[in-house]
């Protein structure tokens, strides 16, 4: 498959501005694989597709605030700098973002008030906009004022200053592991109380991490897709929660994904006898179909920008014909779209 197999047009006022007021009731649309049925529900009526030993896999990392707004030195220009992941924290280098590019260059210096600076340091990487800035300061210093100027990273085309709702609601309630520069959107739907729910039905609640950068997010280049390069991002899945989900395996239950990044997450991870292994370190898989998942037989997931990555692994789970309904379904029964969107279960 191409990727403009994965472009689609819908109209501007269906992508999600604003959170919905609780997050358990934003619209929740059920594709059963099986007939190619469809339903529409709200997400609170979650819990009614799970029993008693399924399984939940949730990617429990946590968004830390990446936005930093800063002044060139001497020239006093305005820059944006998104932090995208700590290189070394001895010698606090970090690859970012910057805007606008094509006024920074290697040796330029930029202030970010209360006494944290950087230095760019290398503008020639080979991932394009992407530079290497190093700060002054000690590792504890810099993450510290990190947290206190930094601003919650919100999408781009959300175009608005983060207020104090997006820096909770731009976080899932069992976040825990500090680390990506964006949610994993999938899992902000999930109330404290559905999740309890869950629990007192039995149902197995299990946390990998994945720790998401822009890999995710930014737009198919190419148009042979295999060709596509995804950003490598940190992993960890440590051996409880291998022993918890193949046990689901053996017992030939419910397994759900929730989210493209734990799905990602554990399909970097498999045995060859097609259990989950466990792992720490780098990933850098990129799914799209054809493929043959090994662990989840179920997944919840946003509905996705055209052409992005995240639409092609939906695609490789489900069926390219039935997902493409479903989004012009979506679309026509007014679903929001992508971070603070509606989400769908594919059963």
């Amino acid at each position: 498959m191409r990727t403009s197999d994965f472009d689609f047009i819908f109209p501007s006022n269906l992508l999600a501005y604003q959170p919905t007021r609780e997050r358990d009731e934003s619209k929740l649309m059920v594709i059963h694989r099986i007939n190619n049925k469809i339903e529409h529900k709200l997400f609170k009526d979650l819990h009614q597709y799970f029993e008693e030993g399924d399984t939940l896999i949730l990617n429990n990392t946590k968004v830390f605030p990446a936005r930093l707004f800063g002044n060139k030195e001497k020239t006093e220009a305005k820059i944006e700098v998104f932090l995208l992941r700590e290189l070394d924290s001895q010698d606090r280098t970090w690859d970012v973002l910057v805007d606008p590019a094509r006024k920074v260059r290697v040796g330029n210096k930029l202030n970010f008030g209360n006494g944290l600076t950087g230095e760019v340091i290398d503008n020639t990487t080979s991932r394009g906009r992407i530079i290497q800035l190093h700060f002054n300061g000690n590792h504890e210093e810099l993450i510290k004022k990190i947290k206190e100027l930094g601003k919650t990273p919100l999408p781009k085309y959300i175009n608005r200053p983060p207020d104090k709702n997006d820096k909770e609601r731009y976080q899932t309630v069992y976040a825990k592991k500090e680390g990506s520069v964006a949610a994993p959107t999938a899992g902000l739907h999930f109330s404290k109380h559905l999740l309890k729910i869950l629990e007192i039905k039995g149902v197995n609640l299990v946390e990998v991490t994945l720790h998401l950068g822009l890999g995710s997010f930014l737009p198919v280049e190419v148009e042979d897709i295999s060709k596509h390069k995804m950003d490598s991002e940190k992993c960890f899945i440590n051996k409880n929660i291998c022993d918890i989900v193949n046990q689901a395996i053996c017992k030939k239950k419910r397994i759900c994904a929730v989210g493209t990044s734990s799905m990602r997450a554990i399909e970097s991870s498999v045995s060859s006898s097609k259990f989950l292994n466990p792992f720490s370190g780098w990933t850098n898989k990129f799914i799209f179909p054809p493929y043959n998942f090994s662990i989840a037989n179920s997944m919840i997931t946003n509905f996705h920008m055209p052409k992005s990555t995240l639409l092609m692994m939906t695609v490789a789970f489900a069926e390219y014909d039935l997902i493409m309904k479903a989004y012009q379904t979506a679309i026509q029964e007014k679903y929001r779209f992508y971070s603070y969107g509606d989400v769908m279960l594919i059963l």
